[in-house]
């Protein structure tokens, strides 16, 4: 069955590209959104404290998770799996 991802788990395919840090092509292909997608919620992450931008050179932009972001995807992680467990009752 297929279905749309949720917010939480596109945030979490985010969160799992920045780990080691990615520009923004690299997020945008490996979590499979779009661009206007890829801008909304980088705004959000980076906004919270979840992801931090590093300037890696002129023009090169990187893009981080913080420690905060780290603490959020073992959360997500966490909430996925006991959720996913459950999957058959839908």
């Amino acid at each position: 069955m297929n279905r749309r991802r949720s917010n939480i788990e596109i945030i979490s395919d985010m969160l799992r590209v920045g780990e080691n840090g990615a520009g923004k092509t690299e997020i945008m292909y490996s979590a499979n959104m779009s661009y206007s997608q890829l801008q909304k919620y980088l705004s959000f992450l980076i906004g919270h404290g979840f992801i931090d931008k590093l300037e890696v050179g002129n023009p090169v932009v990187t893009y981080g998770v913080t420690e905060k972001g780290l603490a959020l995807l073992r959360s997500i992680d966490a909430i996925l799996e006991v959720l996913e467990l459950r999957d058959n009752d839908f």
